[in-house]
């Protein structure tokens, strides 16, 4: 399994108590192998994957979105996933055409 690329997204962890309500955000990976993209807590294999598409919401964050035959998933990035979506689209290309 060979890592092709990665990209760091955001998680916002909200932790409640009895007084207070707090928000964390945590740093983490989306990785894109050559059968599957892995995020902290959820694997897709690259079958189920149709397609990737990210949108900028504002200057500091946007939301990368990942198509999938269960249904869509969005995450929070904050730089963009621009070469991170080519490299998943180009790896689709290459892999229905048997380049």
């Amino acid at each position: 399994m060979d890592l092709i690329a990665s990209h760091p997204y955001v998680k916002v962890v909200r932790h409640v108590s009895s007084l207070q309500q707090t928000d964390t955000e945590e740093k983490r990976y989306m990785y894109l192998y050559n059968e599957k993209i892995v995020t902290k807590h959820r694997e897709f294999p690259i079958d189920d994957v149709l397609d990737m598409s990210y949108r900028f919401v504002g200057k500091d964050s946007g939301m990368l979105y990942l198509h999938t035959l269960k249904g869509v998933y969005s995450y929070i990035v904050k730089t963009s996933p621009e070469d991170f979506v080519e490299s998943f689209k180009e790896f689709q290309y290459k892999r229905r055409n048997h380049i």
